[in-house]
């Protein structure tokens, strides 16, 4: 009958002897992982205790194979809660040391700072102007929301002209309440030659000017054409102005600005502010480009200006500062310069 029975008093007595062992395991562990300083110090009783080769904890897992079945049962659930218990010891004595906050570690590279620069359209108009600057020529200014007179009627622009009509000017000023007076009709100015005869009223001659800007002409938007754009027009007023005057200008600011030689052809042309007028084209990859319009002041323009009787002539031009850098940076549609894009932005 005693027989029988030491099997089973043998397994509760091993099973007794393993659960003290582990219960004083326990107590080793806390111990050891409270006297634990630094986190040096803590991975070394992680390694103790739970280390892949020799740790305590490990060796008894893998020695579990050897007890008997009885004893198996009970002695592995227990050993494996202890395990358990001491990997969360671990992890919660491991966070206390953490620092609190965002963690800067002081020996990591420093982030390289984006360096800011100008857009390529207020660069190159900036290059544009100290071209001009070195060929002495001052620069003007003037309100882009003109009135009627300064933007058509001192220009010598007919009253039936197409430009005045709504297709091609945002006028501010409603048509049901459109004066005979126009100094009292406004609109988006449609080119900066306005800006000419505000200086030719309160400068004396000789001078000469450019006048950059943006204009607003109401057409459609593609790849070569904005509703909003820039525009540069230069004048020169004095005794003795003549046409070789302008061309020796405009081919040297040609010249400086796309750094190359560059050859010219001028055509006859019309426009009702200069007299004669033409357009001014360049061969450009094996093809005339026409970049501006020019010719000598009309004298209606002189007069309106208060000018005439003075004995002055003058010439006057203008071209699309967009279309200039658009060929100098070989950008096939103008709409890039304007959206804003970074990716474009950056690669000049």
């Amino acid at each position: 009958m005693f027989g029988s029975d030491l099997p089973h008093f043998r397994a509760s007595a091993t099973i007794f002897l393993l659960m003290k062992d582990f219960e004083e395991l326990r107590q080793q562990i806390r111990e050891e992982i409270k006297k634990a300083a630094d986190p040096a110090s803590l991975e070394a009783v992680r390694v103790k205790f739970l280390g892949r080769e020799n740790g305590i904890l490990t060796n008894k897992l893998k020695e579990l194979k050897n007890l008997e079945v009885d004893v198996r049962k009970v002695a592995g659930p227990a050993l494996q809660k202890l395990k358990s218990d001491a990997e969360a010891l671990l992890a919660e004595a491991m966070a206390a040391f953490r620092p609190k906050g965002p963690v800067i570690d002081i020996t990591a590279p420093g982030k390289k700072p984006v360096r800011g620069r100008l857009h390529l359209f207020t660069r190159e108009m900036e290059e544009i102007v100290r071209i001009f600057s070195a060929l002495n020529f001052s620069v003007a200014e003037g309100p882009e929301a003109e009135d009627e007179w300064h933007n058509f009627d001192a220009l010598n622009v007919a009253p039936n002209h197409p430009a005045r009509d709504m297709w091609d000017t945002f006028w501010l000023t409603p048509v049901a309440k459109r004066s005979t007076n126009p100094h009292k009709n406004f609109l988006l100015r449609t080119h900066t030659s306005p800006v000419q005869i505000r200086w030719m009223q309160s400068h004396m001659a000789p001078f000469q000017i450019i006048a950059p800007g943006r204009v607003f002409r109401y057409e459609a938007t593609d790849a070569t054409h904005e509703i909003n754009f820039a525009q540069l027009e230069g004048l020169m007023v004095g005794p003795n102005i003549t046409f070789a005057n302008f061309k020796y200008v405009v081919e040297e600011f040609f010249r400086r600005y796309f750094s190359r030689p560059i050859k010219f052809r001028y055509r006859p042309s019309f426009f009702p502010f200069t007299e004669p007028s033409v357009e001014v084209d360049i061969w450009w990859n094996n093809r005339w480009l026409e970049v501006a319009g020019a010719g000598m002041v009309n004298q209606r323009v002189f007069e309106a200006a208060g000018l005439s009787g003075r004995g002055l002539q003058g010439f006057a031009f203008g071209f699309g500062v967009d279309r200039l850098i658009m060929l100098k940076y070989k950008i096939p549609d103008i709409r890039k310069v304007y959206d804003g894009d970074l990716r474009f932005i950056r690669q000049f």
